[in-house]
């Protein structure tokens, strides 16, 4: 089979935004390229499970992000991709910096792409007791460790992103057990599967996708955390009926926005709310809304140039 390979020529703050336009044109997963991880990441001791060919610096962009995505052949690919390029132009619209916007078509085999960059996909510790582990590995934990198991080529990204990282981090140390939790933008659902296996009760995870609805109803089934797991198709908070102790999501800065309000009022006393996905320069603007909103700002964590916000509802 033929395969076509969108590639966008855009910037950091877009990259989910994008990411999304691509997976609604059909798409099944995206390849992030951006030349200041590959600096970073190319000198790090734990390069979180990934394999840096310094010969491949040149592939990478002198400047904003490549966010590549593969589509089947077929006679409506033309349509197809004025769709994307639209789509992507609208984004500014909603006040996201897109640079370049621009969209690129390359022509691979299928072999090219979906079985070859497994060997570079390794499993990597998270947090202190959590590893993301692909699928197809063969991997023995430690006493003190759990694992998440994921098809990265069916989900929305490895589960290894800064701003997935920061999460799951604040989720291992805010998290008590028997807590009921909501993943607001589940993606992969790998937020919902981290809490579950730390001892959350219940997880209500929500995301407007179908596509990203079955890609996480999938991931849980794997991790076998479906009892306390349920996948939901819904926007944002709409779904939620009753408070819980810990809400996140790990989405875009102006999406967390509009929410902010509504998780307060479905945050328990003395519960949180943990939101990821915020590029630096918008932290102000998450913390204001979010201490205007009720909540006080009990820590900001970075990694890179993301930022994690975990703020509490006072008792």
């Amino acid at each position: 089979m033929k395969w076509s390979e969108v590639s966008v020529h855009t910037t950091q703050e877009a990259i989910e935004a994008v990411s999304n336009i691509l997976h609604e044109a059909g798409a099944s997963g995206v390849v992030i390229e951006d030349v200041e991880d590959f600096e970073v990441m190319s000198h790090r001791e734990d390069n979180f499970g990934e394999i840096w060919d310094e010969k491949k610096r040149d592939e990478y962009p002198d400047s904003g992000v490549l966010v590549k995505a593969y589509l089947a052949e077929s006679s409506d690919l033309t349509d197809t991709i004025k769709g994307i390029e639209r789509d992507i132009q609208m984004l500014t619209k909603f006040g996201l910096t897109i640079g370049a916007g621009t969209v690129t078509l390359t022509q691979v085999d299928e072999e090219d792409w979906a079985h070859s960059w497994k060997q570079f996909y390794k499993p990597v510790k998270i947090s202190r007791h959590l590893t993301v582990v692909p699928m197809w590995e063969d991997y023995t934990p430690q006493p003190d460790e759990k694992i998440i198991e994921l098809d990265p080529g069916m989900a929305f990204g490895t589960g290894t992103h800064p701003t997935t990282v920061l999460c799951i981090q604040a989720i291992e140390n805010y998290l008590q057990d028997n807590d009921r939790v909501v993943d607001v933008g589940t993606g992969s659902g790998v937020l919902a599967i981290a809490a579950a296996k730390l001892g959350a009760k219940d997880v209500f995870a929500l995301d407007l996708d179908e596509v990203a609805v079955r890609s996480a109803t999938d991931n849980v089934a794997l991790n076998q955390v479906s009892q306390q797991v349920t996948v939901r198709q819904g926007d944002l908070m709409k779904e939620l009926k009753e408070p819980v102790e810990l809400i996140v999501a790990n989405i875009l800065a102006e999406v967390i926005l509009l929410f902010v309000n509504d998780a307060y009022e479905l945050t328990l006393p003395g519960g949180h709310f943990i939101a990821s996905g915020i590029i630096g320069q918008k932290k102000d603007m998450v913390r204001d809304a979010m201490v205007e909103a009720g909540f006080t700002i009990v820590e900001t964590t970075k990694l890179e140039d993301w930022v994690a916000i975990i703020a509490k509802r006072e008792a």
